[in-house]
């Protein structure tokens, strides 16, 4: 199965092709630019190289979210519209899912976040079982500090019995929970301002989303966990600047 895998969520995001779960190729520009603007670009030149079409993909996996509200339109318009003409399956992942993903760390708990702007993450807590995530609570959007509070009170309401200690059920120990984001550094003025988080350990894993992303719609797609044109929506977590500065009649 050859597959087309798309993140615009972010200005460094990423397209990939796949022929089941290998990678047939990959484009990705680090850049001020909007990514949502070179894509077309990109997927032109990387389908003339491997001598493919877009009528040839067998399944679009995109980034809905969370992230850049215009980038992520961009790219889920583009697999909606294609996926509407040529009647292919589409799976949608979390692009904190796609850095959880990447964590090379031992600890049951993983924690990914991403830049939001303006002072903010966007983030997730999961449980890791083997290769397995399954999301603990929901993603959010807030300030870094209280990203941290939520990540303790998030594992504290679930009790993984990895991290509960004793009769403190808030207690989290360094070697329990990872910390994983392509832009790590984000969090550390907050942690050093945390007792519970000071020192502990930030994970960097690739911004190159793209092909983490189409292995992950592949699994899906091989477990009919996919959707038509019309059920693909976007996780944008918080309301647009449009919705916030609207007051209505």
């Amino acid at each position: 199965m050859i597959s087309l895998a798309l993140d615009t969520s972010t200005p460094s995001g990423s397209l990939a092709i796949l022929r089941n779960l290998r990678l047939m190729g990959a484009a990705m520009t680090d850049s001020h630019e909007a990514y949502s603007t070179r894509m077309f670009r990109h997927l032109e030149s990387l389908m003339k190289e491997l001598g493919l079409t877009v009528r040839d993909f067998e399944l679009f996996s995109v980034v809905v979210g969370p992230g850049s509200f215009t980038g992520l339109r961009v790219g889920i318009t583009a697999v909606k519209g294609w996926s509407e003409v040529f009647g292919t399956p589409v799976a949608g992942v979390s692009a904190l899912e796609a850095l959880a993903v990447q964590s090379h760390s031992p600890a049951p708990i993983l924690a990914a976040y991403i830049d939001a702007r303006r002072g903010g993450v966007y983030g997730a807590v999961y449980n890791r079982s083997g290769e397995a995530l399954s999301l603990i609570g929901e993603e959010v959007s807030m300030s870094p500090d209280a990203f941290l509070a939520y990540v303790t009170q998030t594992i504290a309401a679930d009790e993984p019995p990895a991290i509960r200690s004793g009769s403190d059920r808030t207690t989290v120990r360094a070697q329990d929970v990872g910390l994983v984001s392509a832009t790590p550094e984000v969090l550390a003025a907050a942690m050093e301002q945390s007792e519970v988080w000071r020192g502990h350990a930030l994970e960097s894993v690739s911004p190159l989303l793209a092909p983490v992303v189409g292995r992950i719609g592949v699994e899906r797609h091989r477990r009919g966990l996919v959707v038509d044109a019309l059920r693909l929506d976007a996780n944008y977590i918080r309301p647009t600047e449009a919705e916030l500065l609207w007051k209505g009649p």
